[in-house]
C-alpha cells in the first residue's frame, strides 16, 4: 500500500523530533560535564538548538488555529469546512455526540498523575529545567509514535477507532509541554501559553459544534472518505506482532514436544 502524504509528513516529524531530542540530550550532557550552572543545564548556551525547539513547535501550534490541508483530519475536524453531515442532517442542530465523557477525564487524570511528580521534583531541586525540556522532547517523539504505531490512550482508555475520530487529538501540544509549565522562562512560557490556547480553542469548538467531532454525525470522519490511512501502520505492526507470537507459540510447542519424547 502506498504511504499517504499525511503519513509521510508524520514520519518526517518523527525523524526531526528524534534528532532534536538527541541533539538536546548531547548538549545537556556536555553542559553538565563542563559544570554549566545555566537554567537548562547548558542547553541555553547553544541558542540555535533552543531557537529551533521554540520556532518549530510554535509554528506548528499557530498553524493548528487555522484550516490547513497539510494537517491530519484528526485535528482539522473542528473547522466548518471539514464538516460534512449525512444526507438528511444538513439542517439538524445536533448538540449531543455519542461519546463517553468519563474516558476523557480518565486521560486527563492519568496525564496529570504522570507529570505532577516532575513538577514536585523540580521545585524540590531533584530535577533541573534541562531534564524537563528533555522530557518534553521525549513526549514530542512519543506523540508521533502514538499516531503512527501505538497509542495507549486510544487502545486502553478512549477506545476510538483511529486518530481521525480521537476526542483529544489537539491536546497533544499541551500534553507534551506539561513539564515546561513548571519553568519560568520566555521560551517555556510562550510554548506553554500557545499549547493551552490551542487546547482551549479545541474544547470551545467541541462544546459549540460537537457534531463535527464524531463519525456518527460527520461523514468526513468515515473510513470511506479517509485519505490518510494512518491506521494502516498500526495494523501492520499488529499483524507483525501477531505473526511473531504465532512463531513463538509454535517454537514453544515443538520444544515441549521434544521434552516429552525425551
Amino acid at each position: 500500500m502506498k504511504i499517504s502524504r499525511i503519513s509521510l509528513l508524520h514520519c518526517y516529524k518523527l525523524v526531526f523530533r528524534s534528532l532534536l531530542l538527541l541533539a538536546a540530550l548531547a548538549l545537556y550532557i556536555v553542559g553538565r560535564v563542563k559544570g554549566s550552572e545555566g537554567l537548562f543545564g547548558g542547553l541555553e548556551e547553544n541558542r540555535v538548538v533552543l531557537g529551533i525547539i521554540w520556532g518549530a513547535f510554535a509554528f506548528e501550534m499557530v498553524l493548528r488555529f487555522f484550516p490547513n490541508k497539510s494537517e491530519s483530519m484528526g485535528c482539522q475536524k473542528q473547522f466548518r469546512r471539514n464538516y460534512r453531515p449525512y444526507e438528511g442532517q444538513e439542517h439538524a442542530h445536533i448538540r449531543t455526540v455519542p461519546h463517553r465523557a468519563w474516558r476523557t477525564w480518565i486521560c486527563l487524570a492519568a496525564w496529570l498523575t504522570l507529570n505532577i511528580p516532575f513538577g514536585i521534583l523540580y521545585y524540590a531541586g531533584v530535577l533541573d529545567a534541562g531534564i524537563l525540556v528533555l522530557i518534553s522532547l521525549a513526549y514530542a517523539v512519543c506523540d508521533m509514535i502514538c499516531i503512527l504505531f501505538f497509542c495507549p490512550f486510544q487502545t486502553w482508555i478512549l477506545k476510538n477507532k483511529c486518530c481521525t475520530t480521537c476526542r483529544i487529538y489537539n491536546w497533544d501540544f499541551a500534553m507534551m509541554f506539561t513539564p515546561l509549565m513548571f519553568i519560568w522562562h520566555p521560551v517555556t512560557v510562550t510554548l506553554s501559553l500557545l499549547s493551552l490556547a490551542l487546547l482551549l480553542f479545541w474544547e470551545v469548538q467541541y462544546r459549540l459544534y460537537p457534531e463535527r467531532f464524531a463519525e456518527e454525525t460527520n461523514s468526513s470522519l468515515a473510513c470511506s472518505h479517509c485519505k490518510e490511512k494512518l491506521c494502516h501502520h498500526k495494523k501492520q505492526l499488529r499483524r507483525f506482532l501477531d505473526r511473531q507470537r504465532e512463531v513463538l507459540l509454535k517454537l514453544q510447542s515443538k520444544l515441549n514436544l521434544n521434552k516429552k519424547r525425551k
